[in-house]
């Protein structure tokens, strides 16, 4: 969750960071996990945790079971971890995989492979998941997944196009966990990261039926115009396909969500009701482009404000960069919605956001202390003039942490240990009574 604010601060900015908060706090799996996990088994108790959250979900789960026997496998991303006394905790990169998760994702498959009708697999899923636990099929290398991933994070692709190449490039995704695990039976656990909770998108799908094919892989390929070489594009068709419902491997495969977006942007609701807010909650599947759904947003703020309605507007979902050819600058989706947010509101008094992901990482270099996000009111950009900063020749060139970091206005917080996508928030002040900046 965000550090302490500097006393300074302003109210609404006090506001902001407690509604991250709160947000962040009805996600963590030290407060949710326990009222969800099965009795245990007299046989084999195997947990296995991929993704963000997986440290925790993985600790929570040693927290309760403390008079049963078990083993297992967390795979989490760097500076993620938690700390477990029979679990163990492996780091791997994301959101461009790295050979700590194709050794993660190898040795998590061997230990359900090992599994027996008699033994019980609890699956703790959560986003993230997807890069993390990296395990290509025969005939495609690690560097070959990096570069694809790459090119599709690059392209502006949803989260679910990226996904469907992703499990037609694995071993482990696309319910092929499931196929894995089987006689055993087995319990998934998901926090959701995604639009819709699609189970077969979360972390894609490793203990669900996938209803995705080969041949809608290479057609997200082919519309993205990602340049695939001839050996990966045989791979994909020498593999078996991917798990479908009616599969056998399902038949002791239970699933459950315990998490999503909406579920913070309720509770971040419920607080700002409480300090006399109107609460526009536009839901947790908002995608697009970052700085085209800030202008949306931004005409929805003002619109408000000339109404003379106080409002607090909230949406989660996952948005998308697209970058035009190379370019130097840093920063994510939540970083780059700020900033285009801050440019189409030019100034106006009263108006104040914050956009960050609750995971606690926003874009970047994929970096523990990279930012969560960052927040703007009335005052970012005379204060960005006055720093000598150009918010349009930043936003252009997508440098938006280089844009908020000289201004102090980047919200970091470090890994939150949970992840249920971005959390956006605008507060609007009646144009009667803003609130100072």
């Amino acid at each position: 969750m965000s550090k302490t604010q500097d006393e300074s601060a302003s109210p609404q900015r006090k506001l902001l960071t407690a509604l991250y908060n709160e947000a962040v706090r009805a996600a963590l799996p030290s407060a949710i996990l326990k009222d969800h996990l099965p009795d245990a088994p007299q046989g084999r108790l195997v947990i296995i945790a991929i993704g963000k959250a997986a440290a925790s979900m993985a600790a929570a789960a040693e927290a309760h079971y403390t008079n049963a026997t078990l083993e297992g496998i967390a795979l989490t991303r760097h500076g993620h971890s938690a700390p477990t006394r029979h679990i163990e905790v492996i780091e791997a990169g994301h959101p461009v995989p790295d050979a700590q998760g194709v050794e993660g994702a190898a040795r998590i498959m061997a230990l359900a492979q090992s599994l027996t009708a008699q033994d019980f697999a609890l699956v703790l899923i959560s986003g993230g998941g997807s890069a993390l636990a990296t395990l290509p099929i025969d005939g495609v290398s690690l560097e070959d997944k990096q570069a694809m991933t790459r090119a599709l994070l690059a392209s502006g692709a949803p989260i679910q196009e990226i996904n469907t190449v992703r499990k037609h490039l694995s071993k482990i995704k696309g319910g092929r966990l499931a196929a894995a695990l089987f006689p055993a039976r087995s319990l998934t656990l998901a926090i959701s990261d995604v639009a819709g909770d699609d189970a077969a998108v979360i972390a894609s799908g490793p203990t669900v039926p996938d209803p995705t094919t080969k041949a809608d892989a290479f057609a997200i390929l082919t519309r993205r115009q990602i340049d695939v070489p001839p050996h990966v594009l045989a791979a994909i068709n020498a593999a078996d396909e991917s798990p479908k419902a009616g599969d056998a491997c399902f038949q002791h495969a239970d699933y459950k969500l315990i998490a999503g977006g909406m579920c913070s942007l309720n509770a971040a609701a419920k607080l700002a009701q409480d300090q006399g807010y109107e609460v526009i909650n536009l839901g947790d599947s908002v995608e697009g482009e970052a700085r085209e759904v800030a202008r949306t947003h931004a005409k929805l703020a003002l619109d408000a404000q000339a109404e003379s309605r106080r409002v607090a507007i909230l949406s989660g979902g996952e948005l998308a960069v697209t970058f035009a050819g190379r370019t130097k600058g840093r920063g994510g989706p939540n970083q780059e919605y700020a900033l285009a947010l801050a440019i189409a509101l030019n100034g106006a008094e009263g108006i104040s956001a914050l956009a960050g992901d609750t995971d606690g990482i926003d874009g970047g270099a994929g970096a523990a202390d990279d930012p969560a996000g960052a927040m703007i009111d009335g005052t970012t950009l005379v204060r960005a003039l006055s720093a000598g900063l150009n918010p349009q020749l930043s936003l252009d060139a997508h440098d938006s942490t280089g844009f908020f970091r000289p201004l102090k206005d980047l919200l970091e917080t470090g890994p939150s240990m949970t992840n249920v996508n971005d959390f956006r928030v605008i507060l609007v002040e009646r144009s009667t009574d803003k609130m100072p900046s």
